[in-house]
């Protein structure tokens, strides 16, 4: 086996003095030790200002409004949440549910909209909507009513502002006040504008309502649930239990109804789109290409046919522009961009093994493929019509970082790589491409947010978060531990990417316990030179060797990497965990017979799984939140990796985590939310019947109420001081 550590920049300790020990209780206390971190990072219509939510330093989940002004070169809060709403949000259970979609935690100005003009903001607050005038800096309430108005947007040409009540949509026009509902069928399992819940939770789409350009038309997807198997799901509370009636769409069985409808806002008519004859379909995406021009994507079922076709409002006549087709899955993107200035548009795809770029006219000819290599784009960040180029995010120097390039609309145009620090970037582009915002972190930086022009060139600092004297982390740094990168030439041919902490003190001739961290499932990837999780830090200070290692299965390094777990999730990614403890076991440092492993979602799975086919590898392991039946999991996930179990039930008992039960040697701990509507409760319940069926002892710990991410703080200090404590019993640190 091959090995190659490659260690990043210098010692992080010189320059810091009279350390203080980093406990579990400060990483989850006010202010954050990451410091500002701010988010929803957006340039103004007018490109006059940056603004950002950013968390307050006696609150970090209390958002305010703050904006650069780039005439003034300065930094100032520009809506103070307190002056919308004080007091406590009350939200609806479909908000609730959606925020948990976004992975969104937190209270004041959580969402935001700029009125196209850019002399005003639109503000979702506490069930009602907000109107702000930025040159009066004064809000006015657009509604008021016992319901919850979601999904807030102003149009882009600034007349109305538009929302979703009760399942239908509504408007109002800005300069008379008035307003109109535009849907009236809304109610019980019909849903008009709403995305659906595989759409929030897998497609990554978090609305079902589209303005066309010139403010004339709305495209919106009307969801039937009725089809969906309607379950009764317990949620367990410290006082309570609360019987929740919920349409859930498990693998194998119906999913939602879904049609198209394009909506006259003047008259209110609605035009039908055509789908096709079949029904059983996915709509991921909805576009408009000009202002009588929509396009959508259409998705088998088995999501090997993406296909993208466009409606012409006037005729009603649709066609096909392009189809996507593959053996295992086609990947969903959001890299579709509708050139102004030509019947042109630009795309990505996965069919030479990465994903790259490719130029199309609107009669569906590709023109030419923009960018091309054994390594994979990450998104279409922008397009300059003017000057011909187009900005992407890739790793087409490394799949561990993340930088920002550009190339040309015309053929062989040079690729140029404009981020120049190491680490991860994610940028925000203006409007025109003139300027982007770029939030950086990398394995020793937390995250930076700042301001370039199209060249690249950094024009100003938003957020430098330097640690530096009175930054929260500072007092900590002279213990921090640097990680190390490297590779492993795994036996089946591939390459494996892995991240390494040795403990606090190192001493390479002691034998130190290990804890491996990983997730292991596609769209996912933990080794990367980011900023890292810092519980990671914190076990590597009390003592542990911190392991990482990103298996088959995971994202960025093409689908020949990607696509093994097709119908077959929990083989070659338990194959390559193994790997990589087989590299642990090399290392004189590490005690073989005290490796333990932790992960939630499906890092949980991966945990049983691992425990359970490799139990001679792992004498310990933490499992959270984990899918135990993929039965038990969602159509448009589960189905895409592994087909549907009507068909593939073979498939769906293999991948299971029951068949393997027997194979558990080690100490296992199982912790799951009791009110979890991702992964469901029962998913824990199911396996830790058989465990006791089969006489296997376990430690279980539930979390009454809490869903999946197990929000708030005093729930994560408890998990993790209970992580901890469980592996410094089981491994012994410092023994």
């Amino acid at each position: 086996m091959k090995k190659q550590i490659l260690l990043l920049l210098g010692c992080l300790s010189a320059g810091y003095s009279s350390a203080e020990p980093l406990s579990i209780e400060r990483i989850f206390s006010d202010p954050a030790l990451d410091g500002s971190a701010p988010r929803a990072l957006k340039y103004s219509p007018d490109g006059s200002r940056v603004t950002f939510l950013k968390g307050r330093e006696d609150d970090y989940n209390r958002y305010d409004l703050w904006e650069y002004n780039l005439q003034a070169g300065k930094t100032r809060m520009l809506v103070d949440s307190d002056t919308l709403h004080r007091g406590e949000e009350v939200l609806s259970d479909e908000e609730k549910a959606r925020r948990e979609r976004q992975r969104i935690y937190g209270s004041g100005i959580m969402e935001y909209t700029w009125s196209r003009k850019g002399d005003s903001l639109l503000f979702p607050l506490a069930g009602d909507v907000f109107y702000y005038d930025l040159a009066r800096k004064s809000a006015r309430r657009l509604t008021e009513t016992e319901a919850f108005e979601t999904d807030v947007r102003v149009s882009p040409q600034g007349r109305f502002v538009s929302f979703i009540r009760d399942q239908d949509i509504f408007i109002v026009d800005l300069e008379t006040g008035r307003e109109r509902q535009l849907t009236r069928d809304g109610e019980g399992p019909v849903k008009n504008g709403m995305a659906e819940f595989v759409a929030q939770e897998e497609m990554d789409r978090m609305t079902g309502y589209w303005w066309s350009p010139d403010d004339r038309h709305i495209a919106f997807l009307q969801v039937d649930e009725s089809p969906v198997d309607e379950v009764t799901r317990s949620e367990i509370y410290a006082d309570r239990i609360d019987m929740i009636q919920q349409r859930y769409p498990a693998a194998g069985r119906p999913n939602v109804l879904v049609k198209l409808g394009v909506l006259d806002v003047s008259s209110g008519d609605i035009q039908w789109v055509d789908l096709g004859e079949n029904r059983d379909i996915y709509i991921p995406r909805v576009e408009w290409a000009r202002d009588d021009l929509l396009s959508y994507q259409w998705q088998d079922r088995s999501q090997q046919t993406l296909a993208l076709r466009l409606v012409d409002i006037g005729s009603g006549k649709t066609r096909t522009l392009l189809e996507e087709k593959s053996e295992t899955w086609v990947n969903l993107h959001d890299d579709l961009k509708f050139l102004q200035d030509s019947d042109r548009f630009v795309w990505s795809s996965e069919r030479d093994g990465f994903r790259h770029l490719y130029l199309y006219n609107l009669d569906g000819e590709l023109l030419r493929q923009l960018t091309r290599g054994a390594w994979s784009v990450d998104a279409l960040e922008a397009v300059d019509e003017d000057s011909g180029r187009v900005y992407f995010t890739g790793r087409k120097d490394t799949p561990l970082e993340r930088h920002l390039y550009r190339t040309g609309l015309k053929a062989d145009s040079p690729i140029e790589r404009l981020s120049s620090r190491a680490g991860m970037h994610s940028v925000t582009f203006a409007r025109d491409a003139s300027g982007y915002i770029d939030k950086f972190s990398n394995i020793t930086t937390p995250s930076q947010v700042s301001l370039h022009n199209s060249e690249g060139r950094q024009v100003t600092w938003l957020e430098e978060n330097a640690v530096e004297k009175g930054h929260p982390l500072y007092p900590y740094m002279e213990d921090w531990i640097e990680p190390e990168f490297g590779t492993i030439d795994a036996p089946q041919g591939h390459q494996l990417f892995y991240r390494l902490y040795k403990p606090a003190g190192f001493d390479p001739k002691k034998k130190y316990p290990v804890m491996v961290y990983q997730y292991g499932g596609p769209h996912a990837q933990v080794v990367t030179n980011s900023w890292d999780r810092l519980f990671n830090q914190y076990m590597a200070q009390q003592g542990y060797v911190v392991f990482s290692v990103d298996n088959r299965g995971s994202a960025n390094r093409g689908t020949e990497f990607e696509n093994p777990i097709h119908k077959a999730m929990g083989s070659v990614e338990v194959e390559d965990q193994v790997t990589g403890v087989e590299f642990l076991r090399s290392l004189p440092y590490v005690s073989a017979d005290r490796i333990g492993v932790f992960g939630h979602s499906y890092g949980g799975y991966m945990t049983l799984m691992n425990m359970f086919k490799a139990g001679d590898y792992f004498q310990a392991g933490v499992s959270g939140a984990p899918v135990t039946d993929w039965g038990l999991y969602d159509t448009h996930y589960t189905e895409r990796y592994m087909g549907n179990p009507n068909s593939d039930a073979g498939a769906y008992k293999a991948s299971s985590v029951f068949p393997y039960v027997d194979g558990l040697k080690g100490d296992l701990l199982i912790y799951h939310g009791m009110a979890d509507d991702n992964v469901l409760f029962t998913n824990t319940t199911k396996l830790i019947k058989l465990l006791q069926d089969q006489g296997k002892q376990f430690e279980l710990m539930t979390y009454p109420g809490k869903k999946h991410s197990l929000r708030g703080k005093q729930t994560r200090v408890h998990q993790y001081t209970m992580i901890r404590e469980f592996f410094d019993r089981h491994l012994k640190a410092g023994g």
